[in-house]
């Protein structure tokens, strides 16, 4: 039975290897998000902890916020002087660092990354620990001088001599660029701008007394651990954090955590839908392959082979094609990570290919992942040929499953679908997103299966329908096609659910990024008041001269102020929440239109009160004038007044809570935050374009800022959303590639299946052309077929995805129909391309030979 197995899968190796595509695929994604993230992770792991200084004393971090606040953090620069005096201490330095700065050269054009790596100032210390070296020019001295990052200065164009421009919170000041420095270790894809340590402080702080961190070098024989212990018995620990190089370089690790998630979870996402798709193409092959090996099955029976046997025969088949798939996949999932680190490096991040990480769960997942999906993809056919009798080798047995009928597949798949029907139904219903968004999930799991069970039950009465007009339009070449697409439900449905599953999601996907674009636009268009709104291209908070220079322009009649404060509320329920509130200028009615349901804005922006979401507050129990505590960074405390309740619907634009208070609280507990946005009302005498260009003129020395008036607004959050359509159309793209896979293989068996009547058609006189054409419409109304029931399907759950934002405040449901049809026609290509290959091999197949076959 081995010896019979391995001939018998060395024999379709070309068919088998179409299908390890899948397997291939899905298995290179795995693979390569696993490789990418542990060598990004190694990598930087090697960086932090040979740049962390041995102890670090920093502000404490008592709030965390998902939005910058411009704010930086800072200790007295005196405590390094203190913290010398400890037993242990080798030496300390009073850090300057900051991110909150913009650096511009002599045409006002950024030097930072466009990438969303930061750019960063810093004093000039060169250490053994230092990231870099100098390597031309001379170290800074004085307030005009500075040093610029090799890559930076080699992307941008600076070169020593040039000048450029930072824009720091205290201040805008002009430095001369005297020196290069280059990375000695992984560049991190960041702007390094260096300062002379004796002006940093003063230029990038506003106060030579300040410092964002105390580094501290143990004295030789001390441990890391011993000389935290006695810092602390100098610092204060409830004002400060003290981290070992250790802690640093896993605190800085975990802060990267999030970036590698985003590309992991993506990939991960790719092999999702590969293995999905993959799934009906591997059991859709060894379906046919069994059926067209009837009679081989069935002398295996003859001969003696039982039916574990036979199933386990099929079963081992299987397992060799996912071991092959395994092998191939981590070989293409070594190169997909090797792409990425290249990528990476055109981005900035200067990882190394020699210093690839091939951790041992890698090969591992690979393999579990390439050969588990083939051995349950074969299982059903295994048994399906462990049925096989020994009779059929006595037979020209029908192909297996063409007259059985459907009544289970019928039974089970109404079941199923009237569960995901019902799961649907109340997520429509539904009151709470949460509740909403679970069933929405169960929904569209359980309707996906019943479609797939039922596929073939809609096989007959949907291809009568598309392939109606063959007849009219071909003649009997477009009966014999229509007929042949129908001759075997099950394989058709199986061929045409690979397709119906991407067409699903990116059918699904449309229709929400659609309606969440439109409830924008309305809403935006209802509460948006102001002519204009100032804002950084990367929505970072900007400096105080920027709005006083929008304040300035001529025809401005009005700026208000936002401005992000991280907080944390404690309310009558007994939860901590912590969020992040938005302060705003008193005239704040004058550039937006809020709704409230108790209260206004006076109210909630007076001096102890805050604004704050109606939902929010009947979840936690808080009443209109009731009193809550409200945390804020650096420890204070303050109790405030419920001045308003407001009722945005949810919007979106508002953090947890919808938490609002005057720009008076902000500067008060937040006095180093920077202005986030400024909505501008113009004068009544001044033309929108007018003011518009006179904005646009006073922020040329800012390339950061940019002038939005509503419509770029909107075009602004479609950016947005069709960022994450574009990837759900990649996952399409994928899906595409295997299903066109699917429809090649699918179609290739059919003509092996049918060589002996295809040589027949051609003996009676069916030209070559006429028997590609049979073929490629076969292939196209499959196509079609899956287009149809993925766009329905697809329908079905956009709208009660819509349902569920409809929760958040975007009501408005909007259907892409433009997509529908495109859609609806690519896979008509899709069908064409498909069948290219399958109908040029048949059509030159001999007719003699085909009429002879067995």
């Amino acid at each position: 039975m081995l010896k019979a197995t391995l001939r018998s899968f060395l024999a379709h190796k070309g068919r088998l290897l179409l299908s390890a595509l899948a397997v291939v695929l899905s298995v290179a994604f795995v693979a390569g998000s696993l490789i990418f993230s542990d060598t990004v992770t190694r990598t930087f792991d090697r960086l932090f902890a040979s740049t962390s200084a041995d102890v670090t004393v920093e502000p404490k971090q008592d709030l965390k916020s998902s939005v910058p606040t411009g704010a930086v953090q800072t200790v007295p620069a005196a405590l390094a002087e203190k913290v010398a005096k400890v037993d242990g201490v080798a030496a300390t330095h009073a850090d300057v660092s900051v991110q909150n700065i913009v650096v511009v050269d002599s045409r006002n054009k950024s030097v930072g990354p466009t990438t969303g790596a930061p750019t960063i100032a810093t004093d000039w210390y060169l250490t053994h620990r230092s990231p870099v070296k100098l390597t031309s020019g001379h170290a800074p001295h004085g307030a005009d001088e500075a040093l610029l990052d090799a890559d930076t200065a080699d992307k941008k164009h600076v070169r020593i001599g040039d000048t450029l421009t930072v824009q720091a919170a205290p201040g805008t000041f002009r430095v001369k660029v005297v020196g290069i420095a280059t990375f000695t270790t992984t560049n991190p894809g960041a702007a390094l701008v260096y300062l002379d340590p004796a002006v940093a402080a003063r230029e990038l702080l506003g106060s030579a007394g300040r410092a964002t961190s105390i580094s501290v070098d143990a004295a030789r024989g001390v441990g890391d651990d011993e000389l935290k212990g006695r810092v602390g018995r100098v610092v204060d620990t409830g004002a400060y954090d003290l981290k070992t190089a250790d802690e640093q370089a896993k605190s800085a690790a975990a802060d990267l955590g999030g970036f590698l998630d985003v590309i992991k979870y993506v990939m991960l996402g790719f092999a999702g839908i590969a293995v999905l798709v993959g799934v009906f193409l591997i059991v859709n092959t060894f379906s046919m392959l069994i059926a067209q090996r009837t009679r081989e099955l069935g002398l295996l029976r003859a001969l003696g082979a039982d039916r574990r046997q036979v199933r386990r025969s099929v079963l081992t088949e299987a397992v060799l094609l996912g071991l092959v798939g395994s092998t191939l996949g981590l070989a293409a999932g070594i190169g997909l990570a090797f792409g990425l680190i290249r990528l990476m490096s055109a981005f900035g991040m200067n990882l190394k290919a020699t210093e690839m990480v091939i951790g041992w769960p890698t090969p591992v997942s690979a393999y579990a992942v390439g050969v588990g999906v083939t051995f349950v993809a074969a299982y059903l056919p295994a048994r399906r040929a462990a049925a096989v009798s020994p009779m059929a080798a006595l037979a020209d047995a029908e192909i297996a499953g063409v007259g059985r009928p459907l009544k289970t597949r019928a039974i089970v798949g109404g079941v199923v679908g009237a569960a995901g029907v019902a799961a649907l139904a109340g997520c429509a219903v539904a009151s709470r997103t949460a509740s909403a968004a679970s069933l929405l999930g169960l929904g569209v799991v359980l309707t996906l299966v019943a479609t797939v069970i039922a596929g073939p039950l809609l096989v007959r009465p949907v291809i009568q329908v598309l392939g109606g007009a063959f007849p009219a339009l071909f003649g009997s070449v477009g009966r014999m096609s229509q007929r042949n697409a129908l001759r075997n439900p099950r394989r058709t449905g199986a061929t045409a659910a690979a397709l119906m599953v991407g067409l699903a999601l990116v059918g699904g996907m449309s229709v929400a990024s659609a309606s969440m674009s439109r409830s924008f636009d309305q809403r935006i268009d209802k509460t948006l008041g102001a002519d204009f709104t100032v804002q950084n291209s990367n929505f970072l908070p900007f400096t105080k001269e920027i709005t006083d220079r929008v304040r300035a322009t001529d025809g401005v009649r009005l700026v208000v102020r936002q401005r992000f404060v991280p907080v944390a509320v404690r309310l009558p329920d007994g939860k901590r929440v912590e969020t992040t509130a938005s302060g705003y200028d008193p005239q704040v009615d004058e550039v937006a239109h809020v709704t409230y349901k108790g209260g206004d804005s006076a109210a909630a922006l007076a001096a102890g009160h805050l604004g704050m979401d109606v939902n929010f507050a009947e979840d936690h129990r808080v009443r209109l004038g009731g009193a809550v505590t409200v945390e804020f960074p650096g420890g204070r405390t303050a109790d405030m007044t419920v001045g308003a309740l407001t009722d945005q619907g949810g919007s979106g634009f508002r953090m947890q809570g919808g938490l609002s208070f005057g720009i008076a609280t902000a500067e008060k507990y937040l006095p180093d935050g920077q202005d986030a946005a400024l909505y501008v009302a113009k004068d009544p005498g001044t033309s929108a374009d007018r003011l518009r260009s006179r904005l646009e003129k006073t922020l040329e020395p800012y390339p950061q800022v940019q002038v939005r008036d509503q419509a770029d607004y909107k075009k602004l959050v479609h950016d947005q959303i069709a960022v994450l359509l574009y990837l759900v159309y990649a996952l399409l793209g994928l899906a595409i590639v295997i299903a066109v896979l699917g429809v090649v293989n699918t179609l290739a068996l059919s003509v092996v299946e049918r060589t002996r009547e295809i040589g027949l058609l051609r003996a009676i006189g069916l030209a070559r052309r006429q028997l590609r054409r049979m073929i490629r419409l076969e292939s196209v109304v499959i196509a079609v077929f899956g287009a149809v029931l993925g766009l329905g399907l697809g329908l079905v759950w956009g709208v009660c995805t819509q349902q569920v934002l409809a929760l958040q405040g975007m009501t408005a449901l909007a259907i892409p129909w433009g997509t529908v049809v495109a859609v609806v026609i690519g896979s008509a290509v899709v069908g064409v391309v498909a069948a290219l290959l399958p109908a040029l091999r048949a059509s030159r197949m001999n007719v003699l030979a085909a009429i002879a076959h067995e």
